[in-house]
């Protein structure tokens, strides 16, 4: 049961990230608002004050989300910094990005914290 349960999850999954991978198509997604520099971080207690930081914003930005972090084009990246500088959560906040996805990145057409 459970290695059927972990089969079709893989699947679902390796899906998702085929479509987002294919060029021209508008995707949304949910997640945390993270920059590449701390991607592997543990997200729960990542606070913006770092993903908003020189250092940070430097290596670029992104949206973490259904185990893959998918980078945002130079215009993205300048949308999603004033949405997590207007939001009141520190640590936490979830976006749904909503943008075209060509390879790895990004680019987004619109940002909400859900």
């Amino acid at each position: 049961m459970l290695k059927k349960f972990i089969f079709s999850l893989t699947a679902i999954v390796a899906l998702s990230l085929v479509v987002m991978a294919q060029g021209g198509k508008e995707t949304t997604v949910t997640g945390n608002i993270v920059d590449k520099h701390c991607s592997g971080a543990d997200l729960a207690t990542h606070g913006k004050g770092c993903v908003l930081s020189k250092k940070c914003l430097d290596s670029g930005l992104g949206v973490f989300a259904d185990g893959k972090f998918i980078a945002f084009d130079t215009d993205g990246s300048a949308k999603v910094k004033a949405a997590l500088e207007a939001s009141k959560k520190d640590k936490c906040a979830k976006f749904k990005v909503t943008g075209t996805v060509t390879g790895d990145t990004m680019k987004v057409t619109k940002i909400e914290e859900v």
